[in-house]
């Protein structure tokens, strides 16, 4: 497993003005941004300053109690995206549009209530539309609602969550095959109802990095690794291994951040608004909602900033043109 401390350990590199400058300087070259060097200069302590400030949170939500910790991770998560999209925007923020939640949440129903079924709406404006947009090329997410039980089946390491409460796998595993490729299983092409060509041309079409397809010695599709966290493809961080939806999920194409930072602002949001149900969900823990939180809260403290610091070491490939 990817420890937390080596995640940080590698973001605490950039807290150097100087090589944060360096690598601002870098990324606004290769964006054609005139004068790259002194926006480099211009913007480097605001880019190490939205870490630290990041990292701050994320220290906080690690020893408090449950209650407030949803908050804690989504600021946490937000100052980080901010120091992305720093990397990417040398003018960022450039209007004040940018700087809201860019989510709302509906009004919600007292009795029964289920984190389930609760639903966020993404707006035209803000933060959540912006870097979609400029760190992942995700746009038209305006008006769409997205169902907190249908983006928690995309986080991969929930799949053992998902199986001991709902009796059904969400993600299936790709076999290893050596250091550079991963095998498609069987298991796999049947859920899919595909033969292996058309699920080559499926992943081919989805994946916006390019696959390298060969077979190994028993004819069986295998593809290589460089695609990484790359939507359908999902990264488990704690097995770091590959995996993809069971079946094909209709929010496929949704990046892992946004998925996080969806289900972080509904959960920032209950924190703060919904007290009564909060608490009592906390202290009673009266159905399943409880413990998916509980586990997606422990697994999002990790995940979001190993997230972000693979964004900014791999920032070269991520930069639009």
């Amino acid at each position: 497993m990817i420890s937390k401390q080596l995640t940080w350990k590698r973001i605490q590199r950039f807290h150097s003005a100087t090589q944060a400058r360096s690598y601002l300087s870098e990324r606004y070259k290769m964006l054609k941004i005139e004068g790259a060097s002194a926006k480099a200069y211009d913007n480097c302590y605001s880019f190490i300053y939205y870490l630290e400030q990041g990292e701050a949170f994320y220290e906080q939500a690690s020893t408090t109690t449950l209650s407030i910790r949803p908050i804690l991770l989504y600021y946490g998560l937000i100052h980080l995206i901010k120091a992305c999209l720093l990397s990417i925007d040398p003018y960022y923020p450039h209007t004040t549009t940018v700087l809201a939640h860019g989510v709302s949440t509906r009004k919600r129903k007292k009795k029964d209530y289920k984190f389930f079924d609760d639903e966020v709406k993404v707006q035209k404006n803000g933060l959540c539309t912006y870097f979609s947009e400029r760190m992942f090329h995700v746009k038209h997410l305006e008006g769409d609602k997205f169902k907190m039980g249908e983006l928690l089946k995309l986080i991969v390491e929930l799949e053992e969550s998902f199986s001991f409460f709902k009796g059904k796998a969400n993600m299936i595993e790709l076999p290893k095959k050596n250091n550079h490729s991963y095998l498609l299983p069987t298991e796999l092409l049947n859920s899919y109802h595909m033969d292996g060509q058309r699920m080559k041309e499926y992943l081919t079409y989805k994946c916006k990095k390019h696959i390298q397809w060969g077979n190994d010695a028993g004819g069986h599709m295998t593809l290589n690794q460089c695609i990484g966290n790359t939507p359908p493809f999902r990264y488990h961080i704690e097995k770091e291994s590959l995996w993809l939806p069971s079946t094909i999920h209709e929010l496929t194409f949704l990046p892992d951040l946004l998925i996080h930072y969806l289900i972080l602002y509904n959960l920032s949001m209950i924190s703060r608004y919904e007290t009564e149900w909060w608490m009592e969900l906390i202290k009673t823990t009266p159905n399943d909602d409880y413990p998916f939180i509980r586990d997606f809260l422990d697994i999002t403290e990790a995940k979001g900033p190993f997230l972000i610091e693979r964004y900014l070491r791999e920032g070269s490939d991520s930069i639009m043109d």
